[in-house]
């Protein structure tokens, strides 16, 4: 399976919308979207990966690398998964959570929560 990236803007959030999967083959696509936001002076992103059904290490390591370049702009970046998370099946929560990742990330449940200017309760 490919993937897909799709980007809009909501208010002074660049949003990349990705399906699909995230591995060794697909992870450049992404990594040059993010790229791109960040050369166009965009520096909030979220990702929605609620529609990832794989991430390989390479995927998360383009989510690494999205986050030290955005924090390097003083940007924020916030991912979306699934609200029941890995109960739910979201393979990408699980991969994050077992390779120890997962805290060094803004997750939310949706984009609407995500764009919202009022931080979310730890």
């Amino acid at each position: 399976m490919a993937i897909k990236v799709t980007g809009d803007e909501q208010g002074d959030w660049s949003v990349l919308r990705v399906s699909g999967e995230l591995d060794l083959v697909t992870s450049p696509v992404l990594r040059q979207q993010v790229h791109e936001v960040v050369a166009e002076g965009r520096h909030d992103l979220v990702l929605d990966l609620s529609e990832v059904l794989f991430c390989d290490s390479s995927g998360v390591g383009v989510l690494i690398a999205a986050r030290r370049l955005i924090r390097s702009c003083q940007g924020r970046l916030r991912l979306i998964l699934p609200a029941r998370g890995a109960v739910d099946g979201s393979h990408v929560n699980r991969v994050l959570g077992a390779l120890g990742v997962r805290r060094l990330f803004d997750v939310y449940p949706d984009v609407a929560a995500a764009v919202d200017e009022e931080p979310l309760s730890a």
